[in-house]
């Protein structure tokens, strides 16, 4: 983290809003941009991304500067957004298994060779990993540290949710 950032983060966890304000500038296009990956509804990822802001707000206390602190909000963005997924099952499921059912079955999709569509027929977990070491450059170990998963978890769900896409779109 830079010195800059480094005092804003510092400023902000005094109660600054102002030097939050500074933080939520240069770090919401890639929370907005993370939770429309995640979640694939750009008014929804606008949600999100204010709710990330505001949990972020509320937590910076716990923010001990152990990591880069975009690195912690984004944490807790992926946090947010995973969360929201869940609470909304009608169009998303949280078993990773299922990308390896729907792999072996008979084309089950029709997606055009569309692939955010794709993606977000991916379970949570898998949608997550793959968006967050394939777009978003984090390495396996970030994934984990980020997601409180292991690291062998990350690799396994990284590989499913491409296996399922060459499938889909093969």
């Amino acid at each position: 983290m830079d010195r800059f950032e480094q005092k804003l983060v510092k400023a902000a966890q005094k109660g600054d809003s102002k030097a939050f304000e500074q933080l939520y500038r240069l770090h919401h296009g890639r929370v907005y941009a993370l939770s429309l990956r995640l979640c694939g509804d750009r008014h929804w990822a606008e949600d999100l991304c204010q709710d990330a802001f505001v949990r972020a707000w509320n937590k910076l206390s716990s923010f001990k500067g152990e990591s880069q602190f975009g690195t912690w909000l984004y944490r807790v963005t992926a946090n947010l957004v995973l969360s929201s997924l869940r609470r909304s099952k009608a169009k998303f499921e949280d078993d990773i298994e299922t990308v390896a059912e729907l792999g072996e079955s008979d084309r089950p999709l029709d997606l055009d060779g569309d692939l955010e569509k794709a993606m977000h027929k991916l379970p949570d977990g898998a949608r997550t990993v793959l968006v967050l070491y394939s777009l978003e450059g984090y390495t396996h170990e970030e994934i984990a540290d980020m997601l409180n998963i292991a690291v062998g978890t990350s690799k396994a769900q990284l590989h499913r949710a491409r296996s399922a896409l060459k499938t889909w779109l093969a």
